[in-house]
């Protein structure tokens, strides 16, 4: 049952969340502070995800030198603008590349 409550919680605060935002003035959204924060949150939260997606290993930070080139791949692939498949293929290739040669 507890469960069920903070499932039903969770749903409700996201909606009232989106809500909030929808309901929020016109004046409050035109707030050029409040329009650089809004596009820098989701960039820092994609920047967590990463760092922990590829440092991350448990509870503690491990370097692992396939996976660390894997990303750098990914970023040379960004920084030339190429598409994001090739991106995605870029850092899986390299990072399965550097396994097999056995580099951990």
């Amino acid at each position: 049952m507890t469960l069920w409550i903070a499932l039903i919680a969770t749903a409700a605060g996201c909606y009232l969340l989106k809500y909030a935002g929808l309901a929020a003035p016109r004046r409050l959204l035109d707030n050029p502070w409040l329009r650089r924060f809004a596009m820098a949150v989701p960039l820092a939260l994609l920047a967590a995800l990463i760092t922990v997606q590829a440092l991350g290993e448990g509870q503690a930070l491990h370097w692992d030198t396939a996976r660390m080139a894997g990303v750098g791949a990914a970023v040379l692939a960004l920084v030339l603008r190429a598409p994001f498949l090739l991106v995605v293929v870029a850092a899986a290739g390299t990072t399965a590349a550097l396994r097999a040669l056995g580099v951990a």
